[in-house]
């Protein structure tokens, strides 16, 4: 059950951190006029927005005129803060590359049929069949290598890949199909009311976390079948907190809104958290409060709320 709001007035916030996919978004992964409309209300209104997502760099593009000057989003589930103003990462942690290969090494010995991907603020590296089609081309305009991941760990050659943290891996089974491989390789994009994780999946991840031990944490994002590790001191909260320190803003004056799993860290670390209507029966019960659906602009009705 979600904790009643707090009583009187609501106190105005000074940043706002928003989950993208199945909460700011529509289903359809479309922005609405009115979110729009409230977002550029709250800039206006010197509220800083900031997207916290498990998004990489290269799907934030189109997104850029949503977040004011600044343009600002916590990226890769927490593993970096990126400038779309500039396209470079502000700030960027994730796994060491001798830590990567040795999750890598034990995840091909010990999960049967296991695809690996491995994301970087510069983009990912796919295992030849991570994906259902075109696993054995190249799109450097979205700076996506095909290759066994583990030959660009500490490659040799800094063309190839540059020396920066690997920010995600992600882990599904091989030969999955496309209906369910779609999110790996593109937004994800969480039908209303869909949360439920189906046996087989349950046994995937409960293979893979039983690898990983306390090396890395499993976030669930909302993408079907697929794994994401991320570095242990990667969270959204870590990074939100991190760059509230560094705009002087205390956890108190954020509000927070998600819908999955992945976004419990930063529902708890806000001063006010917001679960949509749609969201994950976990993060329902964990929020303060309860707005509307992706949907129905469930954030934008709360940012009407406080702005008038």
């Amino acid at each position: 059950m979600a904790h009643p709001p707090p009583a009187g007035a609501p106190r105005r916030p000074r940043v706002v951190a928003t989950d993208l996919d199945g909460t700011l978004l529509r289903s359809d992964g479309s922005v609405s006029s009115r979110t729009r409309a409230a977002l550029a209300a709250a800039e206006a209104a010197g509220v800083e927005v900031v997207f916290v997502t498990a998004r990489p760099p290269r799907w934030l593009t189109a997104l850029r005129d949503l977040v004011g000057g600044h343009g600002h989003v916590i990226c890769l589930g927490g593993a970096a803060v990126w400038d779309l103003g500039t396209g470079r990462p502000l700030d960027v942690c994730g796994f060491a590359d001798d830590d990567a290969r040795g999750l890598v090494a034990e995840l091909r010995a010990r999960v049967p049929d296991v695809a690996l991907a491995l994301e970087r603020v510069d983009g990912p590296t796919f295992d030849p069949g991570f994906r259902s089609t075109a696993d054995d081309t190249t799109d450097p305009a979205d700076g996506v290598v095909v290759r066994r991941v583990e030959e660009t760990l500490g490659a040799a050659d800094p063309d190839e890949r540059p020396a920066v943290p690997v920010g995600k891996i992600l882990a599904r089974r091989r030969g999955a199909d496309a209906a369910v491989d779609a999110p790996a390789t593109q937004p994800v994009v969480v039908a209303h009311g869909a949360q439920g994780q189906g046996a087989d999946q349950e046994e995937f991840f409960a293979q893979v976390r039983a690898v990983v031990g306390d090396r890395a944490h499993l976030a669930y994002s909302g993408a079907a079948g697929l794994a994401e590790l991320l570095a242990p001191a990667v969270t959204k909260d870590a990074a939100l907190a991190r760059w509230c320190a560094r705009l002087g803003v205390d956890a108190r004056d954020v509000w927070a809104f998600g819908d999955m799993p992945n976004d419990l860290p930063m529902l708890r670390w806000a001063g006010r958290s917001f679960a949509v209507a749609n969201a994950h029966p976990d993060v329902l019960a964990a929020a303060s409060e309860v707005t509307a659906s992706n949907d129905d602009d469930g954030v934008a009705a709360r940012l009407e709320d406080v702005l008038g």
